[in-house]
């Protein structure tokens, strides 16, 4: 089949961008979305053209590199599908399709489709990780976990951190990828030696990033390809307020 497509090209972060029209022909319907972008890059290569620039990386639904704004939605129609993971039959013979970067100023754009989300690295650095010394690998069944605990901490951990839900925001909120990180390790036994801080330093540093507040739209969990529930944000807000509350009782003790 035929697939117009409008692509937004942008040389770098300071320079002003435009959509540019291309056509690529004989897409076949069972390609995923990045196959078929690879198939205009080498078309573009062919007629001596700069390729469009578009990050991706395992091409299979796991590493959340693949972000793309397809007509108007994060990681395009289908739901919980990645970039990488949407294939050509989402689309009809001669539809326009309109390919864009995440828009966000915490995300600038890097070139064309790339944009920079190490503000998400930055955001997990300040809280989002476990200092507790485990040693060697141990029995998955040493340190008893409720199923229910378990169950909510696999599916925050479930986050592949690809900001889908800043794209989808209209206010470029982080909320629910730091929802995430904070509670899946809040759930977690080994998770707690940084429990009372972790939610305090990650917020903080989202707010140092640029990423806007969460107004309860929804729309982030609509957009997130691994269906990451709202409900983490709720959480977020509990341990936020819990470290806040504490902050004056720690400087107390020490």
């Amino acid at each position: 089949m035929k697939i117009n497509l409008k692509v937004w090209r942008q040389k770098d972060v300071k320079s002003a961008g435009k959509m540019v029209d291309y056509v690529v022909n004989e897409v076949d319907a069972d390609m995923s979305f990045l196959e078929m972008m690879d198939v205009l890059n080498q078309q573009l290569i062919d007629k001596g053209e700069e390729p469009v620039v578009f990050d991706h990386d395992c091409r299979e639904g796991i590493c959340g590199s693949c972000s793309m704004y397809i007509n108007g939605q994060p990681h395009g129609p289908w739901a919980l599908t990645t970039t990488c993971q949407l294939h050509m039959r989402a689309f009809k013979d001669n539809d326009t399709v309109y390919v864009e970067p995440w828009r966000s100023n915490a995300f600038p754009v890097i070139k064309d489709l790339m944009v920079d989300r190490s503000a998400f690295d930055r955001i997990q650095r300040a809280g989002g990780y476990v200092s507790v010394n485990t040693g060697n690998a141990v029995d998955a069944n040493s340190i008893p976990i409720e199923k229910e605990l378990s169950d909510q901490a696999f599916d925050a951990a479930a986050c592949i951190g690809c900001g889908a839900c800043v794209a989808a925001c209209k206010n470029s909120s982080a909320m629910l990828f730091v929802g995430a990180k904070v509670s899946h390790l809040a759930m977690l036994p080994q998770g707690q030696p940084e429990r009372r801080d972790r939610a305090l330093n990650m917020m903080n540093q989202m707010d140092k990033e640029g990423f806007g507040a969460c107004s309860n739209t929804e729309a982030c969990e609509a957009a997130c390809p691994k269906g990451i529930s709202i409900s983490n944000i709720a959480m977020l807000n509990r341990e936020y307020f819990k470290s806040t509350a504490t902050v004056g009782v720690k400087k107390k003790e020490e």
